[in-house]
């Protein structure tokens, strides 16, 4: 989509009533946030407050994120992460990931529909955040893993559904989860947890072997088919 195609879309704005209605939550809880800061000021036309769908998304977001045990407290500091533009390292510590090598990347709303063109729904929305994929939402989107969030767009360009591709990487996840856990206890076991963070590449030496020799496999024994193909 080109940028001035983009600067062309129409924006919805919502009054406070149907913004709360259109995000699930009592009016209340809506002005609460506010005051929380979680949410950026609406446009002001006299008395009347107009919230976009940027506030939408955030609302959705905050919803998620305290579905996936997030305080309300660490959902602000989070926030405020973004808006002071702290590192990549502190962003991990926040998302609850840790140090990773993965770098996170920032997005607005527009580039993440760009990457999956009309598969941004909200149940896509609220797997990528149930899955943990995405951080924020609002002015600023973070997808936590620069590689995931590349290899997603590709499978989803290729014609595979957005919704598949999370159920997938839901089921990668518990195998990795496994995986993590085997390399863990040996190293532990026999070494020290002390050269865990030392010897992380090996591991992904390992698995990164295992799967491609595992692939072979799969075409080798598929009619017609060769590895190379």
């Amino acid at each position: 989509m080109a940028k001035d195609e983009m600067q062309a879309k129409p924006v919805r704005e919502y009054r406070t009533e149907e913004l709360a209605e259109a995000a699930g939550i009592p009016v209340r809880t809506l002005r609460f946030y506010r005051e929380r800061k979680l949410l950026q000021p609406p446009r002001r036309e006299g008395r009347i407050a107009w919230y976009d769908d940027h506030h939408l998304a955030r609302l959705r977001t905050i919803a998620g994120l305290l579905e996936r045990g997030h305080t309300l407290g660490g959902i602000a500091e989070l926030t405020a992460a973004f808006e002071k533009g702290r590192d990549v390292g502190q962003l991990g510590e926040l998302l609850g990931i840790g140090w990773s090598e993965e770098t996170p990347v920032r997005l607005t709303p527009e580039e993440l529909a760009d990457y999956f063109e009309g598969e941004v729904t909200p149940e896509n929305l609220a797997a990528s955040l149930d899955l943990g994929y995405l951080a924020v939402d609002g002015d600023a989107i973070v997808h936590v893993s620069r590689r995931l969030l590349d290899v997603s767009s590709a499978l989803v360009r290729e014609g595979v559904p957005l919704a598949a591709v999370l159920e997938t990487g839901r089921r990668v996840r518990e195998h990795a989860d496994a995986m993590a856990l085997l390399f863990t206890e040996l190293i532990s076991d026999h070494i020290s947890p002390d050269a865990l963070t030392r010897l992380r590449p090996l591991a992904k030496s390992v698995v990164e072997a295992e799967l491609t020799m595992a692939m072979d496999r799969l075409l080798a024994s598929a009619p017609g088919q060769t590895p190379s193909s």
